[in-house]
């Protein structure tokens, strides 16, 4: 398969370093508007960038990915985003890929984080019949890390919010004074060069429970978004999620 890569930072670069050792796949471009790397073979995404490609792969900056989207439905281009910080304007994402090409996204594609988050969704469930149990989501990752909380820290306190009918909302950040007790509270932290920690807390008066994903590379989250990519391939247009892809691996109910 043909792979272009959009964006060229970290995961960029983890990307293309796994395509380079694969005989399956093959990189046909690395775009990205502002790096100096010799690797980089264009500074735009348009129709004459993406001549080639069979789907492309996309760790960029939030503020272009509608506009990226727009040029990979015109093109009918199969593409996983792995960029976060832009899932406010999910509906309008949703609206360009429809009947045109078709999208996977995600704040993190690690299988291990797959699984983690089914293991949430299924603890929301359990915790939603005790109440005298509370919930929290922390994260730590490096400092250059550039949205917090994390796309991953968010998916896990959604799954939280869908199963636990107590909670009607989230507290993000360190809270000054009394948290709401409908709240979920998210914090962050930044140091060092940590490639992701997230930790689920389940807090009662006489013990505690947690849940956490220690990445130890970001080997696994390339490796997901390449998988992905090959998954997306021959599928509908339309938006699809890691839900959606994990199901056809895991197996279970992808609106767990």
């Amino acid at each position: 398969m043909k792979i272009a890569i959009v964006g060229y930072g970290r995961m960029g670069k983890m990307v293309h370093s796994i395509l380079s050792s694969s005989e399956e796949h093959s990189v046909t471009a690395i775009i990205d508007p502002e790096s100096t790397d010799s690797d980089v073979t264009a500074r735009k995404v348009c129709e004459e960038t993406l001549s080639t490609p069979d789907a492309v792969i996309e760790f960029s900056s939030p503020s272009a990915v509608l506009n990226n989207l727009e040029v990979y439905a015109h093109l009918q281009l199969p593409a996983v985003i792995g960029t976060t910080g832009w899932l406010d304007n999910l509906q309008e994402a949703e609206n360009i890929a429809k009947g045109r090409n078709p999208v996977i996204y995600s704040g993190n594609f690690s299988l291990g984080v797959a699984v983690f988050l089914h293991l949430v969704s299924e603890a929301g469930k359990l915790i939603n019949r005790i109440p005298s149990y509370d919930v929290s989501v922390t994260e730590v990752h490096h400092r250059e890390k550039a949205d917090a909380p994390s796309g991953t820290a968010l998916m896990a306190g959604e799954r939280l919010l869908r199963t636990i009918d107590r909670k009607t909302g989230f507290q993000i950040g360190n809270p000054v004074g009394k948290i709401g007790k409908d709240k979920i509270n998210i914090s962050s932290s930044r140091t060092g060069y940590i490639p992701g920690i997230h930790t689920i807390t389940i807090n009662g008066s006489a013990d505690t429970i947690e849940i956490k994903h220690t990445a130890r590379t970001r080997e696994g989250f390339a490796e997901g978004a390449i998988k992905a990519a090959e998954w997306l391939i021959g599928k509908e247009p339309g938006l699809y999620t890691m839900d959606d892809f994990i199901t056809n691996l895991i197996g279970g109910n992808r609106n767990a």
